[in-house]
């Protein structure tokens, strides 16, 4: 009986310590993630819920690598991301923070169009800025957040390098910005013509033309669904989520 009784003990030990050293593995990887990529698994809460937290920070990258010193999000690491969150019954919903300066046109709408195609809800929230390619990114989400300080740029479509003087590029330079424009509408409750008038308006911007909006102002524009913080959007996708469940 004392021999049985001592195994019994001696394999709850070990359950013990094989719980534990998964508990650290995933304490690490969920540190390695943030750290890398910028994700995080938020599945401590009262609620029972499997929240994805992810960011797009500094300037969205696209084919050419930015330099070391730059913040970037690379959307080679955000689209098999989304599609693997997608593919798994262990994330009940997902929240991105933005805080962008915009960056490439392909690569930001390639993961607009990702988080706009998910099934799981998703939230978003602007912190300190979402500009450029980033407004596709901000309204591509079911519900969307602004802090009241956040700002949104609008502007048209700008190209870097050697660009050609020819109609070509010009009908190019447009069918880029209806894109923008189209999707955003699509995804918000501004009309593509407003959208236009913001990126055309020239007494804003001191050395651009387009529009910036804060806080408030991007919700009265149709853009942004509510002024918030984090805890507005957390309690937003959790109700979200209880919903759908």
């Amino acid at each position: 009986m004392g021999k049985e009784k001592q195994g019994k003990q001696n394999t709850k030990e070990k359950k013990k310590m094989s719980s534990e050293t998964v508990n650290i593995e995933k304490e690490q990887w969920n540190k390695e993630q943030l750290i890398e990529e910028g994700k995080l698994s938020l599945n401590e809460n009262s609620e029972n819920h499997n929240i994805q937290l992810m960011t797009i920070i500094g300037e969205i990258e696209g084919h050419d690598v930015l330099g070391n010193n730059a913040k970037a999000t690379k959307y080679e690491h955000i689209l098999p991301t989304l599609a693997a969150i997608e593919d798994t019954d262990k994330i009940d919903g997902v929240l991105i923070l933005l805080n962008t300066m915009g960056g490439d046109v392909e690569a930001g709408l390639a993961i607009a169009e990702m988080i706009a195609s998910l099934s799981k809800p998703t939230v978003s929230l602007v912190l300190g800025g979402s500009h450029s390619i980033g407004v596709p990114i901000a309204v591509s989400s079911d519900y969307s957040f602004i802090v009241p300080s956040g700002t949104m740029v609008i502007h048209p479509v700008r190209l870097s390098g050697l660009v050609i003087g020819a109609q070509p590029t010009y009908d190019y330079f447009k069918q880029m910005q209806n894109r923008i424009t189209q999707f955003v509408s699509k995804h918000s409750e501004i009309t593509t013509q407003r959208i236009e008038e913001l990126m055309m308006e020239t007494g804003v911007l001191t050395k651009d033309v387009g529009t910036i909006l804060v806080g408030e102002e991007a919700v009265k524009e149709g853009l942004i669904n509510e002024v918030g913080g984090i805890s507005d959007a957390i309690s937003k996708l959790h109700e979200m989520i209880g919903k759908r469940k």
